[in-house]
């Protein structure tokens, strides 16, 4: 009956602008999202209802209602936008959410769900910015100052919220407890565009009577080392503070707390502490009580009022950094150099947690590597100039337990030495960070080398998603180089929910994209604070064009409109920018590029291997991106825009086989990438495609099935050979264990992804010193591969997020089953197949509500069944299409079991 009030379908998973109950908004229109949640097959939304309201007694009332958004005929469930009154600074809204399904059905409310607003104009800012009144070497790194005040709370609260940023790193401490668990705050952003504030309601740490608030801070991306060239204090020379701290008393009273010229400052153990170089901390300083009330402070020092901008702080949209894991020492090695090395097992990001109990003065030094040489000895020589050593002297009187503040390392080994006594296996433990993004996506299969490249892409993404997408975590470098998270993203958002953490970054692009349109090729561009260049020189296909692809790909993989309608006129810049570099032929030619990254060299020097031209590269990287931004006006309705650059993408195809394809079908030099790239950006004639895979396929087998491609051609690689009917070949290639492959790694105990294909040769000696990163993403971009095709969950670009799925495993490689499940927008989606030495196939596919999906078969209709039954009679399909020997089958949501009987 409709209007039957039901238990389920109901509304759950409330999530606004991509977070559960986000504290210190800044949208104007926050987006709302839920999750149906249903067994019935088939289960769809055809309406739903949000009210909000400013209390949660007005919400179960459902009186004196903010917004009620009336019953809405939509099947749309996520990014719904606020529709009431403009809201203001500190407003907490409740919301709740109500759908009616496929039958005309009502769900009862979902549970409630809350946002709150930070502060939304500089004019709410009524702190000044402060910093410590003492003078610095200018050259060397300085101790942490740390900050603090006190105040009286005079009667009981009902909330308080403290609202904080810093230039430089902050920890707050309240009445002698931590504020928040986030790491590095406020985070790295472009610094001279926008600075992120963090909000936290911090009620529960003040008491009645006096209380004490302290800050400490940091040098981090601010003023510490960066970059690869020595630089420090690119940003800046001084660490400053502001912090307003908002109190509302139960009986209606309101009082601020403000960072101010009242404020004293000192330092304290934290001797230095920096990101590539590690910290310094000697416990005989540490002052337990510096942060609580009565503290005696009269040997502190003042502060000083600095003149900083307020006018481009943000509210923090991404995901913060924090604690994530701990891992436990796997072995406590002693080298033959005499070195005592804890070896944890895994390539891992983040700090140790040192317990200790010796003499006061005593220092412990620990050093962090990723690798042990071939003689088994502790090596260093790849982090460059970054020391990663973290010095801590004891307090003396009892046992110890120490963690860094302002500094991570990329390691595996840790080398102790100073430690009193003999340390044990307790001694450390392995404190893993990173930005906090939900794990969405699992893969496994049944050959454990793919299990452990899967681990491997997973922890490489783990080591290097710290605030920003960086290249590495543990040399001098660290930065957020584009054409990695380029290629990486696709795999990044199979593996977690990056939403909001890309959507953070691409921000910061776009406002760092120059006058002309080029794009840096990191962000944020510190490369342009280091040293002088050419601005085209800073500009890199492959490297750019993320200002396009990664939006695309957040669009096909969470539905995010709004975020290609911010970026839009930044990315048609960056377009627009290469046209010009280009010229009348459209080819663009004769400008620096990255090309194929490190990609394969041959070890004969007798032999050397065909490069694939930047020219080419760039040429077809310019026809993708003109193809993307085509696509996207037309999804955002912008009919002249997407017909200006779909034209000019089609006019650089033609330019592109008129320069590089001959008539017989080869293209330049006929490397790997060079069919690779045109083949995946669809630059061929229809009729030319055919030659140019089965080129490809020749090169692959000239190569003793080895890939010779780098950083741009590897991540296509295999999604072109199984578009092109070579899945067998492209098995081949995942399944190859020899130099150069992406399980030769594994051979040598590889723990995440290389750098280089050969960053340990079979010879066992290193690459180049220089440039030989063990923890580096990119080639992991292969993780896409895995699910899309071996497990064979796909998004349709027609209704990105997921909200039509294709199912389509390609089984291969002598895998005998494979599955994935991924935690879509609307809900977990599951495909799982193996097969048996008889020929039957099973496939098991989970269809979240909401949704529907369209299953690949690989036989006619006639020998496929669901549950026992034949298509035909099976609940919840949808519809049957046959296509030569290959069933495609619709389905609603649900979970289904297919079997396809051997012929």
């Amino acid at each position: 009956m409709a209007g039957e009030l039901l238990d389920r379908p109901a509304p759950a998973g409330l999530r606004c602008e991509y977070k559960e109950n986000p504290l210190g908004l800044d949208v104007a229109q926050p987006r709302l999202s839920w999750r149906l949640v249903s067994d019935e097959r088939g289960a769809l939304q055809t309406a739903y209802q949000i009210v909000v309201a400013e209390s949660p007694e007005h919400l179960e009332a459902m009186s004196a209602l903010l917004w009620d958004s009336g019953k809405v005929s939509s099947s749309e469930s996520i990014h719904r936008p606020y529709g009431g009154p403009a809201l203001h600074s500190g407003q907490r809204c409740f919301w709740k959410v109500r759908i009616w399904d496929e039958r005309g059905r009502r769900s009862a409310w979902s549970e409630p769900a809350w946002w709150e607003m930070g502060l939304l104009s500089p004019s709410d800012w009524l702190a000044s910015w402060i910093e410590a009144a003492r003078d610095e070497d200018a050259d060397a790194p300085a101790p942490c100052p740390m900050l603090r005040t006190e105040f009286t709370l005079d009667g009981p609260i009902c909330s308080a919220r403290l609202y904080i940023t810093s230039l430089g790193l902050y920890e707050a401490v309240l009445n002698g407890r931590r504020v928040g668990d986030e790491l590095f705050t406020p985070g790295w952003t472009s610094y001279q565009h926008r600075l992120q504030y963090q909000t936290y309601d911090v009620g529960a740490l003040l008491t009645e009577g006096q209380n004490a608030l302290g800050v400490t801070l940091g040098d981090g991306w601010y003023r510490g080392n960066l970059g690869f060239t020595g630089n420090r204090r690119l940003y800046g020379d001084r660490l400053a503070l502001l912090a307003q701290l908002r109190i509302d008393y139960a009986d209606g009273r309101t009082q601020v707390v403000l960072s101010d010229e009242t404020w004293k400052a000192a330092t304290g153990p934290i001797r230095s502490s920096d990101f590539y170089n590690g910290e310094r901390y000697d416990a005989r300083l540490f002052q337990p009580e510096w942060a609580r009330a009565g503290y005696d402070d009269r040997g502190w020092g003042s502060v000083r009022l600095a003149n900083h901008r307020r006018d481009h702080l943000v509210a923090s949209a991404g995901p913060p950094v924090r604690r994530i894991q701990e891992i436990r020492p796997a072995a406590l090695l002693h080298t033959p150099a005499g070195e005592t090395v804890f070896d944890m097992g895994q390539n891992m990001v983040g700090w140790v947690r040192l317990k200790v109990e010796g003499p006061a003065g005593a220092t412990v030094t620990l050093r962090h590597a990723e690798v042990l040489d071939a003689d088994g000895n502790f090596y260093t020589a790849n982090l460059r100039s970054a020391r990663q050593e973290v010095a801590y002297t004891l307090r003396g009187g009892g046992p110890e337990v120490y963690e860094p503040h302002f500094t991570f390392q990329g390691f595996r080994y840790v080398a102790v030495e100073g430690f009193p006594g003999q340390p044990d296996l307790d001694s450390i433990t392995g404190v893993v960070i990173h930005s906090d993004m939900t794990p969405i996506g699992r893969f496994e299969c049944s050959d454990p080398r793919l299990n452990q490249l899967q681990h491997n892409i997973v922890w490489g993404q783990k080591g290097n998603f710290v605030d920003v997408p960086t290249d590495c975590p543990q040399r001098d470098e660290r930065l957020g180089w584009t054409g990695d998270a380029q290629v990486f993203a696709r795999t990044a958002c199979f593996n977690m929910d990056a939403a909001a953490f890309f959507t953070r970054w691409l921000r910061d692009m776009a406002l760092e994209q120059r006058p002309d349109g080029g794009v840096p090729w990191v962000i944020p561009d510190v490369i342009a604070l280091m040293e002088p260049h050419d601005p085209d020189e800073r500009s890199s296909a492959g490297w750019s064009d993320a200002i396009v692809i990664i939006p695309w790909t957040v669009y096909l993989c969470y539905g995010d409109m709004r975020l290609l309608a911010e970026l839009f006129d930044a990315m048609k810049r960056w377009v627009e920018y290469v046209e010009g570099r280009a010229g009348e032929r459209l080819i663009w030619e004769g400008d620096f590029h990255f090309g194929d990254w490190v990609a394969v060299q041959s070890h004969n020097t007798l032999a050397p291997y065909p490069v694939t031209s930047t020219d080419l590269i760039a040429t077809a990287f310019f026809a993708r991106s003109a193809d993307l931004v085509g696509r996207m006006a037309s999804i955002l309705g912008r009919g002249e825009e997407a017909e200006r650059f779909a034209r000019l993408a089609g006019r650089i195809r033609e330019a592109f086989c008129a320069e590089y394809v001959t008539p017989n079908g080869r293209i330049d030099a006929g490397t790997q990438t060079d069919y690779v790239l045109p083949l995946m950006f669809d630059l061929l004639p229809e009729s030319m495609r055919p030659e140019a895979a089965r080129r490809l396929v020749a090169e692959i087998r000239r190569h003793d099935n080895h890939l010779s491609t780098g950083f741009l051609g590897t991540p296509y690689l295999c999604h072109v050979l199984s578009r092109y009917g070579c899945t067998d070949v492209a098995y081949d290639l995942l399944m190859q264990d020899t130099w150069p492959s992406w399980l030769y790694p594994l051979s040598r105990g590889a723990t995440t992804i290389w750098e280089r294909w050969d960053g340990i040769k079979p010879d066992g000696q290193f690459q180049d010193a220089g440039m030989n990163s063990f923890n580096h993403y990119a080639y992991g971009a292969i993780g896409e591969w895995l699910y899309r095709v071996v497990a064979g969950i796909e998004a349709d670009p027609a209704a990105p997020g997921y909200r039509h799925i294709l199912i389509q495993p390609q089984p291969g490689g002598g895998l005998t089953h494979a599955s994935a499940s991924l935690d879509s927008p609307y809900g977990t989606i599951e495909s799982a197949w193996e097969s048996d030495e008889g020929g039957a196939f099973r496939l098991k596919v989970r269809v979240p509500p909401n949704t529907t999906a369209t299953v690949r078969l690989p036989a006619p209709p006639e020998q496929v069944t669901e549950g026992g039954a034949a298509l035909a009679e099976a609940a919840g399909i949808l519809g049957v299409v046959q296509e030569d020997d290959v069933s495609l089958v619709k389905i609603g949501a649900g979970t289904y079991t297919f079997t396809v009987r051997p012929t």
